[in-house]
């Protein structure tokens, strides 16, 4: 009888930071998931939400289960290529795992879970050195949301603005941000204190794999070679 591809070591000698025994378990997880789930999705996640994951985790416990992170690791488990790969075609599976990448291994329809992975999606305040989404502008003239006691905050995120009859009012056209630029502390604590929810966590399917069968949802310069490979 041959030897289980799921059998051969695993050597992590460039993994300590986090500890050897925390990613031999981890690795042990992931093959053990290849064999209990009929599919494995790679996904990538746009501002990265821990409670929201941690819902969508627990919406799906009962069908499936997902891995967050550790790109490498995740990569060792697997095979990084057709010689150590632990299942047919998984070598591509690892080739994906970059940037903020996940595994999801489910026993759910593939149209089952493209519906859930494109409609869940959370908006909240965007974060210091996240890229704005759009432009944002204040016109000159009184800022009628906000009280007066929150003039002297509002001057120190820097806005332009004065007391005037116990209105706050901006003295000049400010912008906040502008689409595609960091955004600064400033930048951020405005968009917060104007109650604007900018920031879309959204997850996006890269690719599917099942036995004897592989699916590239993204096409990019990086990806093309994965379908050949």
């Amino acid at each position: 009888m041959p030897k289980s591809k799921r059998d051969r070591p695993v050597t992590l000698s460039k993994t300590k930071k986090k500890g050897r025994d925390h990613k031999k378990s981890m690795v042990e997880l992931i093959r053990q998931a290849v064999e209990n789930y009929n599919s494995v999705f790679v996904f990538t996640v746009e501002n990265m939400r821990n409670l929201k994951f941690k819902e969508l985790r627990e919406q799906l416990k009962s069908t499936s289960r997902l891995f967050f992170g550790a790109n490498k690791v995740m990569q060792i488990s697997l095979g990084r290529s057709d010689s150590d790969e632990i299942r047919p075609g998984l070598h591509k599976v690892s080739k994906l795992l970059h940037g903020n990448t996940g595994l999801c291994f489910t026993n759910l329809p593939k149209e089952e879970v493209e519906r859930l992975f494109n409609e869940y999606e959370d908006y909240d305040y965007a974060r210091t050195g996240s890229a704005a989404s759009e432009k944002v502008e204040l016109k000159e003239g009184p800022l009628g949301q906000f009280s007066h006691e929150m003039e002297p905050s509002l001057r120190k995120l820097g806005l332009p603005v004065r007391l005037n009859k116990g209105v706050v009012e901006l003295v000049s056209d400010f912008v906040v941000c502008e689409e595609g630029k960091s955004l600064s502390p400033e930048s951020a604590g405005i968009l917060r204190a104007l109650g604007l929810r900018t920031a879309i966590f959204r997850l996006n399917l890269v690719c599917r794999w099942s036995p004897g069968d592989f699916e590239l949802y993204i096409d990019g310069p990086e990806n093309s070679d994965v379908e050949s490979a």
